[in-house]
């Protein structure tokens, strides 16, 4: 009877580039699944994002099937599996800046930028999400660009400080 390869495991996925800096990254770690986690940090802090074939190799490396891999870079806010932009703008979407108009607040910013939440600009200088909340309910409507949290929201602000930023060096 053949072996129906439940005992061995897949060649390691190929693709050049990517592959490449996943395998300087895995060299810092040993094959166990424990390491997943950090694994999937280290390579996101290279990239910025994890790639499909990034996820596969990662995979094959700690012994995991692809499907774990990816359930836990979807389940964790942190890991993004698209590149982002070199300016992460998060609008905040809990109660308090709900109630004080930041739907206004990521109208204006998907208007300016021509993306809708979730998407990045064509450039890649702008990636616009939603969030829970920032945690500065008492500046509400509040939005975070680049680390920085602006306050006080209103449209009119949005193109201001797109404009701050646009003009500053990166």
């Amino acid at each position: 009877m053949g072996d129906t390869g439940t005992n061995q495991k897949k060649a390691a996925p190929q693709n050049t580039g990517i592959i490449e800096q996943v395998d300087k990254v895995l060299a810092a770690y040993t094959r166990e699944k424990a390491n997943l986690i950090p694994i999937l940090q280290q390579f996101q802090s290279v990239l910025g994002y994890l790639p499909e074939e990034a996820l596969k190799r990662i995979a094959w490396y700690v012994g995991s099937p692809e499907c774990n891999v990816f359930g836990v870079a979807t389940f964790y806010a942190q890991f993004k599996l698209t590149p982002q932009g070199k300016k992460v703008i998060r609008i905040c979407c809990g109660t308090a800046c709900h109630v004080r108009g930041s739907g206004k607040i990521l109208d204006e910013m998907e208007k300016q930028l021509n993306v809708k939440a979730g998407e990045t600009t064509p450039d890649m200088e702008y990636t616009l999400e939603t969030v829970a909340c920032i945690g500065a309910c008492a500046l509400a409507p509040t939005m975070t660009m680049a680390n920085e949290t602006y306050g006080k929201m209103t449209p009119k602000k949005v193109a201001e400080v797109l404009g701050d930023k646009s003009n500053a060096a990166s």
